[in-house]
């Protein structure tokens, strides 16, 4: 799975969230300014190159569908976060979280709660 740029998955989430569709539906989704419409076609065109979205085509418009999952992408990619800054180890991503402020006393122990309940 190719890494995708802040442009495509940014776009990627969009297509996600309407389980695919056509360019106009797409743009409809996006907060102001929206990209012009040209720079959406070139973006997902490149998305259909890289294998995440399949392409059919209804006379001069492509109606496209997600290949790749949001979970799978997810998955590929945090580990990859967590692998390369935090020396692969998710305690040392969440301490970094902590370290920042950008996670809360109550968010922890809930996490807690989720791998304690996991572990039933």
């Amino acid at each position: 799975m190719e890494k995708l740029t802040q442009q495509e998955e940014e776009a990627m989430l969009i297509i996600w969230q309407v389980k695919g569709g056509f360019i106009k539906d797409f743009l409809e989704k996006y907060g102001d300014p929206q990209p012009p419409y040209t720079t959406l076609a070139s973006i997902v065109k490149n998305l259909e190159r890289k294998g995440y979205l399949s392409a059919k085509r209804y006379g001069n418009t492509y109606e496209y569908t997600p290949i790749i999952d949001e979970e799978d992408y997810k998955k590929t990619f945090m580990s990859g976060v967590v692998r390369n800054y935090f020396a692969d180890s998710y305690k040392e991503l969440v301490s970094f979280f902590a370290r920042e402020k950008k996670i809360s006393k109550e968010e922890l122990e809930d996490i807690i709660r989720l791998i304690e309940k996991g572990k039933e």
